[in-house]
């Protein structure tokens, strides 16, 4: 049997099952209107996306260079396109963020701390000791743990993503179109 793709469901196949989400974070964006094809899953997705995405130990900047960093290294133009403008609206300047997709000497000290974090993690599911003391250093004990489940959490929205070729949300496109960021 052969797996279609799995295209964002539109309002009018919008599950019963996820009535109570269609207008909060599940029905706005593309990624969670393609992961509503599994109610099940979005239901469950629901309390660990409230943590990683607004209640997280690390702070909305430090959250902002974790999730952006995954989403290079992860090859996921829908997370980083997203995550882009969020860390616009957070004040990041462009050069900042594009930084973000190259090479850590590139970036300022906490930023690649955070990226070093990041790709150990992707690269060895582990980090090695010098960085766990660096970043224990920056974000402590719970910033760690929020670090690991922030990867995990937007690793798999980055599986969904690529395999599905989910389009990018029409403002952040359109946001991409007016304001290019430069190359890294």
């Amino acid at each position: 049997m052969t797996q279609a793709r799995l295209s964002p469901l539109p309002p009018d196949a919008w599950p019963d099952a996820l009535a109570d989400l269609e207008d909060a974070f599940a029905g706005r964006l593309n990624v969670y209107r393609t992961m509503a094809h599994h109610p099940d899953l979005v239901r469950a997705w629901a309390n660990l996306r409230q943590h990683v995405v607004l209640d997280t130990s690390l702070g909305p900047a430090a959250s902002e260079v974790v999730i952006l960093r995954a989403g290079a290294r992860l090859n996921s133009d829908y997370e980083w396109g997203h995550h882009v403008s969020r860390a616009r609206v957070l004040g990041f300047e462009d050069a900042r963020i594009a930084s973000l997709r190259g090479p850590l000497d590139a970036m300022g000290t906490d930023d690649a701390t955070l990226a070093r974090a990041v790709d150990e993690v992707i690269d060895q599911s582990r980090l090695s000791p010098e960085t766990l003391a660096a970043l224990s250093g920056l974000v402590g004990s719970q910033g760690v743990l929020d670090l690991f489940a922030t990867v995990g959490f937007y690793s798999t929205l980055a599986f969904i993503v690529n395999t599905f070729d989910t389009p990018l949300d029409p403002a952040v496109t359109d946001e991409l179109a007016a304001r290019p960021l430069p190359a890294p």
